[in-house]
C-alpha cells in the first residue's frame, strides 16, 4: 500500500492540507516534524490543534521530555512500526512534516547505525561548531565535505557514529535500506513572498496565543545544554531574552527572520529530493488537497502518474 509522504518548507500548509487527506480517505498522520514530537513545544510548533488532533489518529506528536533525544534513526525505526499497524488496522498512512533528515531517511534509507549516546552527544554538544567540523575532518574527511561547517546536528552524528564503530560514517554511504513500502513523495510549494507573508502571521499569531509563556515555562525547567528546545527556533531566541541579553521585540523579529532562513534552507534540501511539487500559491486548502488525492488514487490503482 501506498505510502503518502507530504513535505515542504515551514508554513507551507502541509500539516492542514495532510489533515483535509486523511478525512478524507480515512488514514492516519505520522507526524516527520523533529520538535512536534516534544511535550511542552506546543504554540511555538505551531502543533495541530487539540481539535485537530482528535477528529484524526495522530502520531508522533508529544510523545518525548524537551531534554530526551530523538533523531532519524529513531524516526524511521517508529515509522516503520506505525505503518505497519496503520495498514494492518486496513488504514491509509501520511506522513507529513518538514524536517529534512527525516524526510530523507524515508526517500533514500539509513544504515543501521548505533543508537543516540545521551553522554557522549552532551560532550559533543557543548563543543563549538569549529572544533567540531575539525574533529570531523580528522577522522572522516569524506562526511566532513558533505556536512556544512554549521551543521552542528549532523557532525555530531557523524562524530557519534565513528566514537562508537570506530568506523566512518561516510564508509556506509550507498548501503542505506530502503523504506519497506512506496511512497507517493509530494512536495508543498508557495511562492517566496506569500510564504513570508504566511510565517509572519505565523509569528504574530505564536505571540498573541501564549508563546512567551510557553517559553518561559521551559526556561523555568533548566534544561540541559544539549535539550533540543534550547535549540528550536522561537524558544532559543525568547531564552535570550529571559537571560537578558535582548529585548522582546528584538526576539521576535529574531524569531520571524530566522524562521526565513528556516524555510529556505529547508527548500534548497528538498529540491534535492525526488519530489512532485504542487504549487499552493494563493490556492485554497481544498484545491491543493484534490489535487495530490487524484495522484494518490492513481498510485494506489497502480496506474501510472506522472511522479
Amino acid at each position: 500500500m501506498t505510502v503518502l509522504l507530504l513535505t515542504g518548507p515551514t508554513a507551507s500548509g502541509k500539516s492542514r492540507i495532510a489533515l483535509w487527506l486523511a478525512k478524507r480517505t480515512q488514514a492516519e498522520i505520522i507526524s516527520a516534524d523533529a520538535r512536534v514530537v516534544y511535550r511542552g513545544l506546543v504554540i511555538g510548533t505551531d502543533r495541530p490543534a487539540e481539535d485537530e488532533l482528535a477528529s484524526v489518529p495522530h502520531h508522533l506528536i508529544g510523545i518525548l521530555d524537551p531534554y530526551e533525544i530523538y533523531d532519524a534513526a529513531r524516526f524511521r525505526a517508529d515509522c516503520e512500526r506505525l505503518v505497519e499497524g496503520i495498514h494492518h488496522r486496513g488504514r491509509r498512512a501520511i506522513v507529513a512534516g518538514g524536517s529534512t533528515l527525516y524526510v530523507r531517511a524515508l526517500t533514500r534509507g539509513l544504515f543501521p547505525g548505533p543508537s543516540a549516546d545521551r553522554a557522549l552527544r552532551q560532550e559533543l554538544s557543548a563543543l563549538p561548531d569549529d572544533a567540531l567540523h575539525a574533529q570531523l575532518q580528522r577522522v572522516d574527511p569524506e562526511a566532513s565535505a558533505r556536512i556544512g561547517p554549521t551543521d552542528r546536528v549532523r557532525m555530531i552524528r557523524a562524530l557519534e557514529i565513528y566514537r562508537a564503530t570506530g568506523v566512518p560514517q561516510s564508509v556506509h554511504f550507498g548501503k542505506e535500506t530502503p523504506f519497506p513500502w512506496p511512497l507517493l513523495r509530494v512536495g508543498v510549494h508557495v511562492e517566496r513572498d506569500e510564504l513570508q507573508q504566511r510565517i509572519e502571521r505565523r509569528v504574530e499569531h505564536m505571540f498573541s496565543a501564549g508563546l512567551v509563556d510557553e517559553a518561559r515555562a521551559l526556561w523555568a525547567r533548566d534544561l540541559p545544554p544539549e535539550a533540543p528546545a534550547r535549540r528550536t527556533i522561537g524558544y532559543q531566541e525568547l531564552f535570550s531574552h529571559f537571560r537578558g541579553e535582548m529585548p522582546l521585540e528584538e526576539a521576535r523579529k529574531k524569531i520571524v527572520a530566522r524562521t526565513k532562513a528556516y524555510a529556505r534552507r529547508q527548500m534548497a534540501w528538498l529540491r534535492k529530493e525526488d519530489l512532485i511539487w504542487i504549487d499552493a500559491t494563493g490556492r485554497e486548502m481544498a484545491e491543493v488537497g484534490r489535487e495530490i488525492l487524484a495522484m494518490w488514487e492513481e498510485r494506489a490503482s497502480g496506474t501510472p502518474d506522472r511522479g
